[in-house]
């Protein structure tokens, strides 16, 4: 393993681990579908509820993207937009670094709320029912009403929040759980109904990312170079050593986890051996959350590249090569990858292949994740905008 490194450095929010799942023959012709058993949705044609689009993490979308997608509106805000969108109920839901939480119709881009937070929002919101949870960099997580805009409750944490939160159901109780960390260095489990800390669990340093949720645990990538596992609970249920810090939120299907490493490594780790089971090795860090499939592993890297890698063994399938950082996480739909990349564009490349299909010019680095739900990929941008491409 290679040195651990101190994390004093924030980086974009929504960046991820990713999910093993069940083995299956190759097959060039087979769709990589998600999720995975145990990682449960929201995953669905018109929603995307959660960052990556699934409590797993998975980033995989259902349906087709057309293959000549089309801008269908835009929605300037007054900042970069680097956190992600989510979509529910024919909204959108995303943050600014104008230190806002918008939500706009799916349809037309046409605001119909914004919520004022005290600083920059990175973090990708997520749905539950009829709330939206989101972090700020104020050092607080916000539970919204997701039709009017409205708070509910506020919860203080000691720093940032730039991962999304998460949710599960206790399985004593039945009732609905939120998770999310901070960088104070703390996962917190609340009570969705008014934001009172059920427990909370000490990592070593920052907590950059999101959280995983799969089979009755939560994992998550640390800066103190560790990988979490924590029981329903809040108990300590294992550690593995990461090999460098993680920058990334975790996907996890309840056996095994994949995240990359800011020196360079994505690990693939068996949850209950405790143990790494392979790592592929670059000079670059992995901020971007992979994506992961039947049989491929899809993840930026800042080199440049969006590397495909067979999900079993880690061996490299193939590389395309963009001219800026990858740090934007990939989402895949049927038998294509959506993407942004550090030099502005949005790309569609093959999944089979990583031939390039389809690209658009935004005209600033990208580093928010796409979200693909209704039809539609919505990806945000450094130029303060979310834009919305959909079939002609």
């Amino acid at each position: 393993m290679r040195r651990r490194t101190a994390l004093t450095l924030a980086f974009a929010a929504g960046v991820a681990v990713v999910v093993f799942l069940a083995v299956r023959p190759a097959g060039r012709g087979r769709r990589d579908r998600g999720p995975a058993p145990g990682a449960r949705g929201p995953v669905g044609k018109g929603e995307w509820r959660i960052f990556r689009g699934s409590t797993g993490m998975l980033g995989v979308a259902s349906g087709a993207l057309p293959a000549r997608p089309a801008l269908r509106w835009k929605f300037k805000t007054g900042g970069p937009v680097g956190s992600s969108p989510v979509v529910a109920a024919g909204r959108v839901y995303v943050g600014s670094g104008d230190a806002n939480v918008y939500c706009l119709d799916l349809a037309t881009g046409k605001k119909l709320w914004h919520f004022a937070t005290r600083d920059s929002v990175d973090a990708p919101p997520t749905v539950v029912d009829d709330t939206v949870y989101v972090g700020s960099a104020d050092g607080f997580l916000y539970a919204l009403d997701a039709k009017a805009g409205t708070l509910r409750w506020k919860i203080e944490t000691e720093d940032k929040i730039l991962g999304a939160a998460n949710t599960f159901r206790d399985a004593k109780t039945g009732k609905s759980r939120i998770v999310v960390g901070s960088y104070d260095y703390n996962l917190y489990c609340l009570d969705p109904a008014d934001g009172k800390t059920l427990w909370k669990y000490e990592s070593g340093n920052y907590i950059n990312g999101g959280i995983a949720v799969a089979g009755g645990r939560t994992v998550f990538g640390g800066c103190d170079a560790v990988i979490h596992v924590v029981g329903p609970d809040g108990k300590d249920e294992g550690k593995i050593d990461a090999g460098a810090y993680v920058a990334a939120t975790p996907a996890f299907d309840g056996k095994r986890v994949y995240v990359g490493n800011y020196e360079g490594s994505m690990v693939c780790a068996d949850v209950e051996a405790r143990k790494v089971v392979w790592t592929y090795e670059r000079e670059d860090p992995f901020v971007s959350s992979p994506a992961v499939g039947a049989e491929r592993l899809l993840a930026g890297c800042r080199d440049g590249r969006l590397y495909c890698l067979d999900r079993k063994t880690g061996k490299k399938r193939w590389s395309f090569a963009t001219r800026a950082e990858v740090d934007s996480s990939p989402v895949i739909c049927g038998e294509k990858v959506v993407f942004g990349s550090g030099d502005g564009r949005l790309y569609i490349v093959s999944l089979a292949e990583g031939k390039k299909l389809w690209s658009y010019e935004l005209g600033d680095a990208i580093a928010s994740s796409p979200a693909v739900a209704g039809g539609l990929i919505l990806i945000g941008c450094n130029n303060g905008t979310l834009y919305a491409f959909g079939g002609k």
